[in-house]
């Protein structure tokens, strides 16, 4: 029995693409959704708009992070028993992330992942 096996790189290189761009879009889509929701706190913005975003500096290892680089944010996201202003974002709150993570109410990431790699791979990705 003889079995020839041809790669196709091209198509592959074209997968692996895909991939990252659906993991970035994912991420992108998961920071947009706290921000819709309005669960970060907020007073002048900076934490949620200007000091909150998706981090894919290790994108081709497969990994994307959504970092919110300010001296404060973590004692405010820890700190759930503080008293939040609603005056800005309605559902303000510590630990906002807790509902997008694995087993939480809005647990989607893998959904969608699964629609960005469909719309982005291209007709290599049925």
């Amino acid at each position: 029995m003889n079995i020839t096996v041809t790669m196709n790189h091209a198509n592959i290189a074209q997968i692996s693409r895909a991939q990252e761009q659906a993991l970035a879009m994912t991420a992108q889509q998961m920071l947009n959704e706290t921000r819709n929701d309005q669960v970060i706190p907020f007073d002048s913005g900076a934490t949620q708009n200007e000091d909150t975003y998706v981090d894919d500096s290790q994108l081709g290892k497969g990994k994307v992070s959504i970092i919110t680089d300010n001296p404060y944010a973590r004692r405010l996201y820890f700190h759930p028993e503080i008293n939040f202003k609603h005056l800005k974002n309605i559902n303000a709150r510590g630990e906002w992330w807790e509902e997008w993570l694995e087993g939480g109410k809005k647990d989607r990431a893998k959904k969608l992942f699964k629609q960005f790699f469909r719309r982005v791979g291209g007709g290599v990705i049925q």
